[in-house]
Formats: C-alpha cells, structure tokens, sequence
C-alpha cells in the first residue's frame, strides 16, 4: 500500500500503512531490505512497523511519499494510521472507508475523507496534507 502527500507533510506524517494484505501471523517473519542487506525478524503482536521507505518529486514540487509495513495485529484488527503512525485498528474502520475513525491526523488537525473515499486529508490552517490509499 503506498501514500501520496504534500511536501510539507512530515516524513512520519506522509505514509498510511499496508492495509488488510499485509497483516500477518504474529508467527510468521519476514525480510526487510536496508541498504542492500536482508534481515529477518518478527514484527510483536499488535504493532507495526515501517521495512521500506521511497520518496519523489514531481514538476509540480509536490513530494509523494510511500512506505511500506509490517503489521501483526490482533483478531478483528487490520494495518492503519493513528496519529500519523502506522497501527492496527478495528477493520470495519477500513472496510468501510471511515478513514478519520482511524484517528490518522495529528492533533490540533481536522480530518476529512476525500469524496472518492480514497483516502483523506489533514488540515491545519492553510496546511493540507493528503493521503490515498493505494493497493
């Protein structure tokens, strides 16, 4: 799953963790690539956490942003965004794309879903950071 953002959203701020396809079993490890090398390891039950990070420019200087997660959660649980952190949250949240009940702006920001429920956007002041949802 990949998130799209402004540039002045802050590098934890810009990314939406992988939805439903990449929970696992707390048993299960996997591999993360840094620099080249493969390490493996086990995310804890209930947490996320980040393996891949690719950021981009485009002509119109808006940066994209992506990232990618490891989630183990809890039954009843998929990968989601609170605060502006990958986590698990309820998984009706994200079926039925009620993205601001995830909790995915900073506080002290309003969240908004986008029409085509694509995803959202956080606002503070004349500052709008938007957030798609990819598969």
């Amino acid at each position: 799953m990949k998130l799209r953002g402004r540039s002045a959203w802050p590098l934890q701020v810009a990314f939406l963790v992988a939805v439903v396809t990449l929970c696992v079993d707390p048993a299960s490890a996997g591999s993360r690539s840094h620099r080249g090398s493969t390490v493996s390891y086990q995310v804890k039950q209930g947490t996320c956490e980040v393996v891949a990070v690719h950021r981009c420019c485009n002509k119109n200087k808006i940066e994209e942003r992506s990232q990618t997660v490891k989630c183990s959660c809890f039954p009843g649980q998929v990968a989601g965004t609170t605060r502006a952190r990958p986590s698990c949250v309820e998984a009706s949240i994200v079926a039925q794309k009620w993205w601001c009940q995830m909790q995915p702006c900073m506080d002290g920001e309003e969240c908004k879903v986008l029409p085509d429920l694509t995803g959202w956007s956080c606002s503070t002041g004349n500052k709008v950071k938007t957030t798609k949802v990819t598969r």
